[in-house]
C-alpha cells in the first residue's frame, strides 16, 4: 500500500505540461511531476470564458479554492471504487439503449425521467445565492442530474454543512408548490406525494443515497445575475451524503435541471472549465457563446433526456490513429461532469493501452492501481515524456488532451468497458483545461483548449 505522503501526491498534484520546446517530437508531451506546495494555496483563475453571459467561479470541492474545503481528501483507491459504481449505474440505464439517429429504441426498460448518481464521486462546486434576501449555498454541479436541491430548516436528517441551512421562512420571496400545480406533475418519477398540500420531491442516487422534502421556488443569484421563480428541492431528510455543501445544482437536459430552467433567460447554451489541479479555479457560464470551439454533434435521448451524448470515432496516440473497427464506437458515449475517469470500448481500450505501453518503453512498468492496468514507475524522474492522446469525435472534433487528462497516479487515466456495447463515458480528468461547451439549442459540444 502506499504510504501517505505519496497518496496525497497522487491525489493533490497533477503533471502540468511543459511548453514545447524546439526540437521537441511533437508527438510527446514534456511532463513535470508538481509538488505539494502547488496546491497549498489557490491560484489566481485563468478562466476565459467565451461568452459575456453569467459566469460564476467553479472550484474542486477538496481544494484550497474551495468554499468549504475538506481536511479529508478521499484516498485514491476510494474515489476509483466510488467512480466505479457511479459508471456502472448509468451504464446500466443506458443498457437498452441502441443509438438510432441520436435516439434510444422503445423496449420494455424502465429508465427513470431523471437519473441520479453517486454523490461522492461529484468533484466541483459553485457558489449561489438562495432567497430574499439572498443566502449563500454552495453547491455541487452535475450533468448527470436535473433536480436542483439545497438542505432546509427544519431539517430532521441532514449532513452537517459549512453555510448555515437555508431557513425558507427568512426569505420573502419562497414559495413551496401545491401538490395540483403542473410543475409538481412534471417531477414524475422524482414526485413524493404531498405534505400539508405541499408537493414533495425524492431523488434516489446510485449509491443508495436519498433527498427528500418540499418542491419549492424562490429567487436565484448567480454573480451579479438574478433568476425569479427558480425551482428546486427544499430538503428536510437526507441520507447517505457526508460532505459540507449545501446541496446540488443538477446541470443534465431534463427540465428541472438549472440549464433547462434559465434557458429563456440565457439561453439554450451552457459551458464550464474544470480545473487542472484541487488549486486552481474554473467557471461555469450560462449564455455560453459559441464560436471559437472544436465542435462534434450532440446526441440526446427521449428516454433518458438527462445526459448529453457524443460519437467518439477514431483515438490517435502519438499522432498516429489507432487501428479500431469502427464498429467498436457504435455505442452511445456521453459527457458526465462526475464521472472521473473515462470508459471506453473493450477493444479501443485495449489498443490504446498498448500503443501508450509502446510509446513508453523507457519508463519501467508498475503494479495495476484499482482500475487502473496501465502504470509506470517514474521514481527519480522530475520530467517525464509521454504520447500524446488525441480523441477524435464525429463532425471532425480532435480533442488533443492535455498532461493532466492522459496520466493519474502515474498510470494511463483512461479504463475500459467489460465488451464494446457498454456505454463510454468522456470523464472529468480528460475534460480538465477544455472550455467544454453544451449548445442544447444548437445540437452540438464542443471544446476549447486551455481556457483554465
Amino acid at each position: 500500500m502506499a504510504s501517505v505522503p505519496k497518496l496525497l501526491l497522487l491525489l493533490l498534484c497533477s503533471y502540468h505540461t511543459l511548453v514545447a520546446h524546439a526540437g521537441v517530437d511533437s508527438s510527446y508531451k514534456l511532463l513535470s511531476i508538481g509538488s505539494l506546495k502547488s496546491d497549498s494555496v489557490c491560484s489566481e483563475p485563468k478562466a476565459t470564458p467565451s461568452s459575456s453571459g453569467v459566469t460564476v467561479p467553479l472550484h474542486h470541492r477538496h481544494g484550497p479554492c474551495s468554499p468549504v474545503p475538506s481536511k479529508k481528501v478521499p484516498a485514491l483507491e476510494e474515489m476509483l471504487r466510488r467512480d466505479q459504481l457511479r459508471a456502472a449505474y448509468i451504464q446500466r440505464k443506458f443498457s437498452a439503449a441502441k443509438g438510432v439517429a441520436g435516439d434510444v429504441e422503445q423496449s420494455d426498460a424502465t429508465v427513470p425521467t431523471t437519473l441520479g448518481t453517486s454523490l461522492n464521486t461529484l468533484e466541483y462546486v459553485i457558489t449561489v445565492g438562495i432567497g430574499s434576501p439572498a443566502a449563500t449555498q454552495t453547491m455541487l454541479i452535475d450533468t448527470g442530474s436535473d433536480v436542483p436541491w439545497v438542505q432546509c430548516k427544519p431539517c430532521s436528517q441532514c449532513h452537517s454543512q459549512a453555510d448555515p441551512l437555508f431557513d425558507p421562512s427568512s426569505s420573502s420571496t419562497y414559495s413551496p408548490f401545491s401538490c395540483s400545480s403542473a410543475t409538481c406533475a412534471q417531477l414524475g418519477q422524482e414526485g413524493n406525494g404531498c405534505s400539508s398540500s405541499q408537493c414533495q420531491y425524492i431523488v434516489t442516487y446510485g449509491d443508495g443515497s436519498t433527498t427528500t422534502g418540499t418542491y419549492s421556488s424562490d429567487t436565484l443569484a448567480l454573480g451579479s445575475n438574478t433568476f425569479r421563480n427558480f425551482q428546486f428541492g427544499c430538503s428536510q431528510v437526507e441520507s447517505g451524503f457526508n460532505d459540507q455543501t449545501d446541496g446540488l445544482m443538477g446541470l443534465g437536459g431534463g427540465a428541472q435541471s438549472l440549464v433547462s430552467q434559465t434557458a429563456g433567460t440565457f439561453g439554450k447554451a451552457f459551458s464550464y472549465c474544470l480545473p487542472p489541479t484541487p488549486g486552481s479555479s474554473g467557471f461555469l457560464t450560462l449564455g455560453a457563446g459559441t464560436s471559437g470551439f472544436v465542435k462534434t454533434p450532440m446526441l440526446r435521448s427521449s428516454q433518458v433526456p438527462t445526459f448529453y451524448g457524443v460519437r467518439l470515432q477514431a483515438i490517435r496516440v502519438g499522432g498516429k490513429q489507432l487501428n479500431i473497427p469502427a464498429s467498436v464506437f457504435s455505442a452511445r458515449t456521453i459527457m458526465d461532469s462526475g464521472t472521473v475517469i473515462t470508459r471506453l470500448p473493450r477493444t479501443a481500450y485495449s489498443a490504446l493501452s498498448s500503443a501508450f505501453k509502446a510509446g513508453m518503453k523507457q519508463y519501467p512498468s508498475a503494479p495495476p492501481s484499482g482500475i487502473f492496468d496501465t502504470c509506470f514507475d517514474f521514481s527519480g524522474q522530475s520530467t517525464i515524456s509521454i504520447p500524446t492522446v488525441e480523441l477524435v469525435f464525429s463532425g471532425g472534433a480532435v480533442v488533443d488532451l492535455t498532461g493532466d487528462g492522459i496520466i493519474l497516479s502515474s498510470c494511463l487515466a483512461f479504463a475500459g468497458n467489460s465488451d464494446d456495447s457498454s456505454l463510454g463515458i468522456i470523464g472529468n480528468v480528460q475534460q480538465r483545461t477544455f472550455e467544454v461547451l453544451y449548445d442544447v439549442g444548437g445540437g452540438a459540444v464542443g471544446f476549447k483548449a486551455g481556457a483554465c
